[in-house]
């Protein structure tokens, strides 16, 4: 029987474990705490989800009807632990190891043709294939300011509720959705607080009609570039343009799909309650005081970073990754590392909308690779040279869906392609046998 490692017990890795037990698979799982679920036991208290529980799900595996449209942090952790309790994953995994490195086994063929060795802190072993499902939310991401800041820092990561502020003026850095989450915490906590927002984005309610955005029926009889009007037409009317709201920048892009979408309307709200300030980007510090791009400057208590996370994947050996825009490129669907064979992202990209699902799709895709790779006399296809002759880079993390499935169904005919020993031109126009 094959041997395959699942590195992360979060939903992907949780995903990726079940795909590989129904394949018939041999499986380890490396969870470097004490517990399955990943980031919903750390994140924010006041997190919510921002797609809706019906659509936010494991495959065959619903959320409970009792839950709200919207479910707050632990009913999500809970629900992520029942999957894993429902379908006896926990037997997979070993909790309280983190892994170290890893590397891909000697051999003439290409990297990880000959599988990959895994060393965590209680040993080595060497597997036929590694998904990498530790995701992309563990790294933060701190830009560099000119000068210091004297008042408490804390990374959206590190933040846990309003006891976590000191003082009573914050500065949240950062617009994006959990930075708007942050703020109007702090605001909804009588905190005086500002946002810094350097661009304009869409601002999106979480729903239309009071139904959830990704269920209301109508929107499905539209293309996806008409659902992006009707979209944008529907947020207008309920919340109004970027200009009614003092400091806050005009979207230079046209449409969802080119710029950055927040989907949040309580900090709109705050704004025009008073209780929530935008101001520009940070051109330096000074003791408390941050000076901003239009001259103007001021003094905070807490300063709340709200700016990301790097695409980091520490294990690996840097040389083995190609980068771009500071995320390892990436094909099928984000799922295959260029140049590295049987090693398999899931969860390292994020298409817009719900991720649950996400990472189930790409895990029974890996599946179906790994099943292609056994096939072979060498136990070796080649998959990623092979896509990376026939797909675009990808180096995104965020992506709009749509593009994402485009990628996907792509992906799938590419293996038919080659399972069906023909090797498809770009184009699609013309093929040739392999």
């Amino acid at each position: 029987m094959s041997r395959y490692c699942v590195i992360g017990a979060g939903a992907a890795g949780l995903s990726a474990i079940y795909q590989l037990r129904s394949a018939g698979h041999e499986v380890d799982c490396f969870e470097k705490t004490d517990r399955a679920g990943g980031h919903w036991h750390t994140d924010y208290e006041a997190l919510h989800l921002i797609t809706s529980r019906d659509m936010t799900h494991f495959e065959d595996f619903p959320m409970p009807k009792d839950y709200p449209h919207f479910p707050r942090r632990d009913q999500v952790r809970e629900y992520i632990e029942s999957y894993a309790r429902e379908f006896d994953l926990y037997r997979n995994i070993r909790f309280n190891t983190s892994v170290q490195s890893v590397s891909p086994v000697e051999c003439d063929g290409d990297a990880g043709s000959a599988g990959w060795t895994v060393t965590t802190e209680a040993g080595s072993g060497t597997y036929d294939g590694v998904l990498v499902a530790n995701g992309h939310l563990h790294d933060p991401k701190v830009p560099h300011v000119p000068g210091e800041f004297t008042g408490k820092q804390l990374h959206s990561s590190e933040y846990n509720n309003p006891s976590d502020i000191e003082g009573t003026r914050v500065l949240v850095v950062g617009a994006g959705n959990s930075g708007c989450d942050l703020a109007v915490d702090a605001a909804q906590h009588r905190f005086d607080t500002d946002v810094v927002i350097r661009e304009g984005v869409y601002f999106q309610p979480k729903t239309y009609f009071g139904v959830p955005r990704q269920e209301v029926g109508f929107l499905k009889e539209f293309s996806p570039e008409e659902q992006d009007f009707v979209s944008r037409l529907l947020s207008r009317v309920s919340l109004g343009s970027n200009e009614k709201y003092p400091g806050l920048p005009v979207p230079q892009h046209r449409t969802l799909a080119e710029g950055r979408t927040v989907v949040n309307d309580l900090l709109l709200y705050w704004v025009h309650h008073g209780r929530i300030a935008l101001v520009p980007g940070i051109t330096g510090f000074e003791g408390k005081t941050v000076s901003f791009t239009d001259g103007t400057s001021k003094e905070y208590d807490t300063l709340l970073w709200a700016t990301g996370f790097h695409a980091s994947v520490s294990f690996l050996d840097e040389s083995l990754l190609r980068r771009s825009s500071g995320a390892p490129i990436r094909y099928a669907g984000g799922i295959i590392p260029e140049g590295l064979e049987k090693l398999y992202f899931i969860g390292l990209i994020a298409p817009r909308g719900p991720q649950i699902p996400i990472y189930g799709v790409q895990a029974k895709v890996a599946a179906r690779m790994i099943r292609i790779h056994e096939s072979q006399p060498n136990a070796s296809a080649s998959l990623a040279r092979y896509f990376q002759g026939l797909q675009d880079p990808e180096d995104r993390i965020d992506i709009v869906r749509d593009i994402w499935l485009d990628q996907m169904n792509d992906t799938e005919r590419l293996l038919d392609a080659f399972e069906q020993n023909n090797l498809p031109r770009r184009d699609d126009a013309e093929s040739a046998v392999l």
